[in-house]
């Protein structure tokens, strides 16, 4: 009896030990890590860069030749798109006397010389320049010329302006400036590019200026878009025999794309037949660099 007593109190013991001993297990569950979601942001496809190939490249030129080698004179043209950066030229070696656009160099020079002298152009000044590309009025020019300094002052301008290939006239000769299709592009930059000498109000004055030409003056590179601020230059040349010197320069509005034009011409028989040549290819290769970014790839 004594042992089944002492076998009993062995159990309960143990039993005591083990419930007691099992208190010690607490479940504390374990913290898992939250579940990494990957967000990929898809990288976006480039827009192809617009290009010109060689191909339509020299398909423009046999074109503009075939059309210039039934007519007499030479002429020359540099277009560039503001929109693309896709650039043409034609008859690069072309210099020739500027007649009347030089006007536009010539009052970019004054503008340089006021804002050097940190001021405004005068009263007088301003008639002078508006007379002088809107209605290409010689006397205005002749007071601008002087007023600049002549040839030396149209000279240190163009320094400024990036011009490499203009030639100021000597004395009172403004017309007699010798320029090339390629310079004119460099001076139409300097009127749009943020990076140009000539301070924003100065840019914005000669190119309202521009895009307010007389009505009869209005011909020329305007005829590669729908909009322009444009300024020309006709002259008939003793040099050649009273054949004429045709000239136009201008930045273009068109479907989209803001193109800068200059087109030089010079022993044109007639007037019209100048502003018709200078007319029919601008158009002929804004047309061409339109189409070209559109459909290239």
């Amino acid at each position: 009896m004594r042992r089944a007593w002492l076998l009993i109190t062995a159990v309960l013991a143990a039993v005591a030990i083990l419930a007691a001993g099992s208190s010690t297990f607490v479940y504390e569950p374990v913290a898992l890590p939250d579940p990494t979601i990957t967000v990929t942001t898809p990288i976006p496809r480039q827009k192809p860069k617009p290009t010109f190939s060689d191909s339509r490249r020299e398909a423009l030129t046999r074109a503009l030749r075939d059309y210039l080698d039934n007519r007499p004179g030479r002429l020359s043209l540099s277009v560039r798109d503001l929109s693309t950066g896709i650039a043409y030229s034609y008859g690069g070696n072309l210099r020739t006397a500027t007649a009347s656009i030089v006007k536009v160099d010539i009052v970019m020079a004054l503008l340089l010389k006021a804002q050097r002298r940190e001021r405004p152009l005068t009263s007088t000044e301003k008639a002078l320049a508006e007379r002088a590309i809107k209605v290409s009025d010689n006397a205005a020019a002749t007071a601008l010329w002087h007023a600049i300094g002549g040839s030396a002052g149209l000279a240190s301008a163009n320094r400024e302006l990036g011009l490499r290939d203009t030639e100021p006239g000597a004395g009172g000769g403004w017309g007699s400036t010798t320029t090339s299709a390629a310079d004119q592009v460099r001076l139409l930059t300097a009127l749009t590019s943020p990076e140009s000498t000539l301070d924003a109000g100065g840019r914005r004055y000669v190119r309202r200026l521009m895009g307010d030409v007389a009505p009869d003056q209005a011909w020329g590179v305007s005829a590669a878009g729908t909009e322009a601020e444009v300024k020309n230059g006709w002259l008939p040349r003793d040099v050649h025999g009273g054949r004429w010197t045709i000239n136009s320069i201008g930045i273009v509005h068109d479907a989209g794309h803001r193109y800068l034009v200059a087109a030089l011409s010079e022993r044109n028989a007639t007037m019209r037949d100048g502003v018709e040549a200078i007319e029919h290819t601008t158009e002929t290769v804004a047309e061409a660099l339109a189409q070209a970014t559109t459909t290239e790839r």
